[in-house]
Protein backbone atom coordinates (compact mmCIF):
# COMPACT_ATOMS: atom_id res chain seq x y z
CA UNK A 1 0.00 0.00 0.00
CA UNK A 2 1.18 3.50 -0.86
CA UNK A 3 0.38 6.50 1.30
CA UNK A 4 0.32 10.00 -0.19
CA UNK A 5 0.44 12.96 2.21
CA UNK A 6 -0.75 16.22 0.67
CA UNK A 7 -0.03 19.72 1.87
CA UNK A 8 -2.97 22.04 1.15
CA UNK A 9 -2.20 25.76 0.82
CA UNK A 10 -0.25 26.62 -2.34
CA UNK A 11 0.03 22.90 -3.14
CA UNK A 12 -3.61 22.04 -3.88
CA UNK A 13 -5.33 25.43 -3.50
CA UNK A 14 -4.82 29.18 -3.22
CA UNK A 15 -7.18 31.28 -1.09
CA UNK A 16 -6.07 34.59 -2.65
CA UNK A 17 -6.11 36.56 0.57
CA UNK A 18 -9.28 35.16 2.14
CA UNK A 19 -7.27 33.02 4.55
CA UNK A 20 -5.33 36.01 5.83
CA UNK A 21 -8.54 38.02 6.25
CA UNK A 22 -10.14 35.26 8.31
CA UNK A 23 -7.01 34.88 10.42
CA UNK A 24 -7.09 38.62 11.15
CA UNK A 25 -10.78 38.57 12.04
CA UNK A 26 -10.33 35.73 14.50
CA UNK A 27 -7.12 37.16 15.90
CA UNK A 28 -8.91 40.40 16.77
CA UNK A 29 -11.96 38.53 18.07
CA UNK A 30 -9.87 36.45 20.49
CA UNK A 31 -7.18 38.93 21.54
CA UNK A 32 -9.13 42.18 21.30
CA UNK A 33 -6.24 43.61 19.26
CA UNK A 34 -6.44 44.48 15.57
CA UNK A 35 -3.88 42.48 13.59
CA UNK A 36 -1.32 44.89 12.13
CA UNK A 37 1.24 42.26 11.16
CA UNK A 38 1.16 38.53 10.61
CA UNK A 39 3.97 36.11 11.32
CA UNK A 40 5.56 34.12 8.48
CA UNK A 41 3.18 31.42 7.34
CA UNK A 42 5.00 29.31 4.74
CA UNK A 43 5.26 25.78 6.06
CA UNK A 44 4.30 26.80 9.58
CA UNK A 45 1.56 25.21 11.67
CA UNK A 46 -1.42 27.26 12.81
CA UNK A 47 -0.49 27.27 16.52
CA UNK A 48 2.95 28.65 15.67
CA UNK A 49 1.54 31.33 13.37
CA UNK A 50 -0.97 32.39 16.01
CA UNK A 51 1.62 32.44 18.81
CA UNK A 52 4.18 34.38 16.77
CA UNK A 53 1.58 36.84 15.48
CA UNK A 54 0.45 37.44 19.06
CA UNK A 55 4.08 38.01 20.07
CA UNK A 56 4.47 40.61 17.32
CA UNK A 57 1.60 42.49 18.98
CA UNK A 58 3.05 42.22 22.49
CA UNK A 59 0.65 39.44 23.52
CA UNK A 60 1.68 36.28 25.35
CA UNK A 61 -0.72 33.57 24.20
CA UNK A 62 -1.47 30.14 25.61
CA UNK A 63 -3.12 26.93 24.42
CA UNK A 64 -6.56 27.99 25.65
CA UNK A 65 -6.33 31.16 23.58
CA UNK A 66 -5.27 29.20 20.50
CA UNK A 67 -8.13 26.74 20.92
CA UNK A 68 -10.59 29.64 21.02
CA UNK A 69 -8.94 31.03 17.89
CA UNK A 70 -9.24 27.61 16.21
CA UNK A 71 -12.97 27.43 16.94
CA UNK A 72 -13.44 30.92 15.50
CA UNK A 73 -11.42 30.03 12.40
CA UNK A 74 -13.39 26.84 11.81
CA UNK A 75 -16.70 28.68 12.01
CA UNK A 76 -15.67 31.64 9.87
CA UNK A 77 -14.23 29.43 7.14
CA UNK A 78 -17.60 27.70 6.94
CA UNK A 79 -19.45 31.02 6.89
CA UNK A 80 -17.13 32.45 4.23
CA UNK A 81 -17.14 29.37 2.00
CA UNK A 82 -18.67 31.37 -0.86
CA UNK A 83 -15.88 33.96 -0.62
CA UNK A 84 -13.28 31.20 -0.71
CA UNK A 85 -14.92 29.71 -3.78
CA UNK A 86 -15.24 33.03 -5.61
CA UNK A 87 -11.83 34.49 -4.82
CA UNK A 88 -9.68 31.39 -4.41
CA UNK A 89 -9.10 28.45 -6.72
CA UNK A 90 -7.79 24.93 -6.98
CA UNK A 91 -4.29 24.96 -8.43
CA UNK A 92 -3.63 23.62 -11.94
CA UNK A 93 -3.68 19.84 -12.05
CA UNK A 94 -4.80 19.39 -8.43
CA UNK A 95 -8.15 17.74 -9.15
CA UNK A 96 -6.67 15.53 -11.86
CA UNK A 97 -3.79 14.43 -9.64
CA UNK A 98 -6.10 13.43 -6.80
CA UNK A 99 -8.44 11.59 -9.15
CA UNK A 100 -5.58 9.86 -10.95
CA UNK A 101 -4.14 8.45 -7.73
CA UNK A 102 -7.59 7.34 -6.60
CA UNK A 103 -7.77 5.05 -9.63
CA UNK A 104 -4.66 3.16 -8.56
CA UNK A 105 -5.01 0.05 -6.45
CA UNK A 106 -3.79 0.10 -2.83
CA UNK A 107 -3.27 3.87 -2.66
CA UNK A 108 -4.41 6.01 0.25
CA UNK A 109 -4.45 9.82 0.18
CA UNK A 110 -4.64 12.11 3.19
CA UNK A 111 -3.23 15.47 4.27
CA UNK A 112 -0.38 16.79 6.40
CA UNK A 113 -1.13 20.46 6.93
CA UNK A 114 -0.58 23.30 9.34
CA UNK A 115 -4.31 24.00 9.13
CA UNK A 116 -6.61 22.72 11.82
CA UNK A 117 -8.68 19.78 10.58
CA UNK A 118 -12.01 21.60 10.31
CA UNK A 119 -10.45 24.32 8.18
CA UNK A 120 -8.63 21.76 6.02
CA UNK A 121 -11.91 19.98 5.35
CA UNK A 122 -13.70 23.21 4.45
CA UNK A 123 -10.96 24.44 2.14
CA UNK A 124 -10.81 21.23 0.12
CA UNK A 125 -14.59 20.76 0.05
CA UNK A 126 -15.08 24.29 -1.32
CA UNK A 127 -13.01 23.42 -4.38
CA UNK A 128 -14.29 19.84 -4.75
CA UNK A 129 -10.97 18.31 -3.73
CA UNK A 130 -12.18 16.41 -0.68
CA UNK A 131 -13.59 13.31 -2.37
CA UNK A 132 -10.45 11.18 -2.25
CA UNK A 133 -8.92 12.48 0.99
CA UNK A 134 -9.22 10.35 4.13
CA UNK A 135 -9.30 13.16 6.66
CA UNK A 136 -9.27 10.93 9.78
CA UNK A 137 -5.83 9.64 8.72
CA UNK A 138 -4.19 13.08 8.44
CA UNK A 139 -1.90 15.24 10.54
CA UNK A 140 -3.14 18.73 11.46
CA UNK A 141 -2.02 21.96 13.07
CA UNK A 142 -3.82 21.25 16.32
CA UNK A 143 -1.88 17.99 16.72
CA UNK A 144 1.54 19.58 17.20
CA UNK A 145 3.70 22.60 16.38
CA UNK A 146 6.25 20.53 14.45
CA UNK A 147 5.50 19.41 10.92
CA UNK A 148 7.62 16.26 11.16
CA UNK A 149 5.44 15.18 14.09
CA UNK A 150 2.41 15.64 11.84
CA UNK A 151 3.93 13.29 9.25
CA UNK A 152 4.49 10.64 11.91
CA UNK A 153 0.97 11.21 13.21
CA UNK A 154 -0.55 10.69 9.75
CA UNK A 155 1.44 7.50 9.20
CA UNK A 156 0.42 6.16 12.62
CA UNK A 157 -3.26 7.04 12.10
CA UNK A 158 -3.27 5.40 8.70
CA UNK A 159 -1.63 2.24 10.03
CA UNK A 160 -4.07 2.09 12.93
CA UNK A 161 -7.08 2.56 10.66
CA UNK A 162 -5.96 -0.05 8.15
CA UNK A 163 -4.78 -2.54 10.74
CA UNK A 164 -1.22 -2.95 9.48
CA UNK A 165 2.05 -1.06 9.49
CA UNK A 166 2.97 1.52 6.85
CA UNK A 167 6.60 1.47 5.76
CA UNK A 168 8.17 4.89 5.28
CA UNK A 169 9.48 3.72 1.89
CA UNK A 170 5.83 3.57 0.76
CA UNK A 171 5.05 7.15 1.77
CA UNK A 172 5.27 10.26 -0.42
CA UNK A 173 4.79 13.78 0.92
CA UNK A 174 3.80 16.47 -1.59
CA UNK A 175 4.30 20.11 -0.64
CA UNK A 176 5.39 23.55 -1.79
CA UNK A 177 7.76 24.76 0.95
CA UNK A 178 11.20 23.82 2.31
CA UNK A 179 9.42 23.13 5.62
CA UNK A 180 7.40 20.39 3.92
CA UNK A 181 10.58 18.90 2.51
CA UNK A 182 12.36 19.12 5.87
CA UNK A 183 9.49 17.25 7.54
CA UNK A 184 9.74 14.50 4.95
CA UNK A 185 13.50 14.21 5.38
CA UNK A 186 13.18 14.13 9.19
CA UNK A 187 10.79 11.20 8.96
CA UNK A 188 12.52 9.29 6.18
CA UNK A 189 9.82 9.62 3.52
CA UNK A 190 10.14 10.74 -0.08
CA UNK A 191 9.19 14.33 -0.92
CA UNK A 192 7.85 15.85 -4.11
CA UNK A 193 8.36 19.60 -4.18
CA UNK A 194 5.74 21.55 -6.15
CA UNK A 195 6.79 25.10 -7.07
CA UNK A 196 3.31 26.62 -6.92
CA UNK A 197 3.98 28.67 -3.78
CA UNK A 198 6.68 31.19 -2.98
CA UNK A 199 9.52 28.65 -3.21
CA UNK A 200 11.21 27.86 -6.50
CA UNK A 201 12.13 24.41 -7.73
CA UNK A 202 15.72 25.24 -6.85
CA UNK A 203 14.69 26.18 -3.30
CA UNK A 204 12.88 22.87 -2.92
CA UNK A 205 15.74 20.87 -4.41
CA UNK A 206 18.22 22.53 -2.05
CA UNK A 207 15.93 21.63 0.86
CA UNK A 208 16.30 17.98 -0.15
CA UNK A 209 13.24 17.20 -2.26
CA UNK A 210 13.39 13.80 -3.94
CA UNK A 211 12.00 15.42 -7.10
CA UNK A 212 10.52 18.80 -8.00
CA UNK A 213 7.86 19.85 -10.50
CA UNK A 214 6.53 23.26 -11.57
CA UNK A 215 2.90 22.27 -10.87
CA UNK A 216 0.62 19.27 -10.51
CA UNK A 217 -0.02 19.02 -14.23
CA UNK A 218 3.23 17.04 -14.41
CA UNK A 219 1.75 13.71 -13.35
CA UNK A 220 4.49 11.65 -14.99
CA UNK A 221 6.94 12.54 -12.20
CA UNK A 222 4.32 11.83 -9.56
CA UNK A 223 3.60 8.41 -11.01
CA UNK A 224 7.31 7.60 -11.22
CA UNK A 225 7.83 8.39 -7.52
CA UNK A 226 4.92 6.17 -6.59
CA UNK A 227 5.90 3.23 -8.79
Amino acid sequence: MKLVLWDIDHTLIATRGVGRELFGECFEHITGVRMERMAAVDGMTEPVIFRETARLHGITSDRTMFEAFARCSSERHRLRADDLRERGHALPGAAAALASLALLEDFVQTVVTGNIRAVAETKLAVFGLDTYIRFPYGGYGEDHDDRAYLVRTAIARTANALGHSVDTTDVLLIGDTPADIAAARATGVAALGVATGRSTRDDLAKAGATETIPDLQHLDVLRTLLA
